[in-house]
């Protein structure tokens, strides 16, 4: 973790609520695909916990939903100007347990934190599949970005009006070695069930308080005893989380 100063240089809407954030500054706590950062924003009390979507040797990317005041108020800035973050935090994902041919699944605002996995599978040789669930048309983002990187990008809507009707769960491929999944915890419990047999790994959407793991806000129960989302995660093992509950 580090905590830095980072310069706004693109902000964008993506969808009505959706937005992209390009940020340079010190990336060096960067480690692994599925990590966060903790913004402070002027006038709240406590940092908002936003997914990695991208990083490289001088930018981090960002994709966030306006969902409350805190989002709204990030949603308001200005390129040129600066945030204070803490960067480097959480347990991502291991891109190493993928074999030949991983498949990721992500719903809605579940679907940044995949993009670096996909673009570190690919250039890693992997076949990769990429499925991404919204509910409809006017909420669908980042499946060109995917397949420009090369990755097999399967859209699916709940209406029906892009793409697969439905869930992610109806556009499961047959065969694929392993999965990679970040969504709501309906969508990570369907996908435990349809991929029963294979190994995964799945990212949590828990609300944070610090973020590095004081204030034990987040934390949840698994087959291995009390674990912070924040600090232990929010990436987990498929096979270690309590689906009963």
């Amino acid at each position: 973790m580090k905590q830095g100063i980072y310069t706004i240089i693109e902000h964008t809407p993506l969808t009505k609520d959706v937005y992209r954030m390009v940020l340079s500054g010190d990336t060096s706590a960067m480690t692994m695909p599925g990590q966060f950062v903790e913004i402070s924003l002027p006038g709240f009390f406590l940092r908002r916990p936003i997914s990695v979507c991208d990083y490289d040797e001088k930018t981090i990317t960002l994709i966030y939903k306006v969902v409350g005041q805190g989002t709204d108020a990030l949603s308001q800035m200005k390129e040129g100007e600066s945030l204070d973050m803490l960067v480097g935090l959480g347990h991502g994902f291991d891109a190493g347990k993928s074999g030949d041919a991983p498949l990721l699944v992500g719903g809605g605002v579940g679907v940044p934190p995949l993009f670096n996995l996909a673009r570190k599978l690919i250039a890693a040789g992997r076949d990769v599949t990429v499925i991404l669930g919204f509910n409809k048309a006017d909420e669908i983002f980042y499946a060109r970005e995917f397949e420009e990187i090369g990755a097999r990008v399967l859209v699916t809507t709940v209406d029906g009006s892009v793409g697969v009707k439905g869930f992610v769960t109806d556009a499961l491929p047959e065969h694929f070695s392993y999965v990679y999944s970040c969504g709501p915890m309906p969508m990570l419990r369907a996908l435990y069930k349809a991929a029963q047999g294979k190994g995964g790994e799945f990212s949590l959407e828990e609300r944070m308080g610090c973020g590095f793991g004081a204030c034990m806000g987040c934390s949840i129960m698994t087959k291995e005893g009390s674990r912070r989302v924040c600090k232990d995660g929010p990436v987990f093992d498929k096979e270690v989380l309590e689906w009963q509950i």
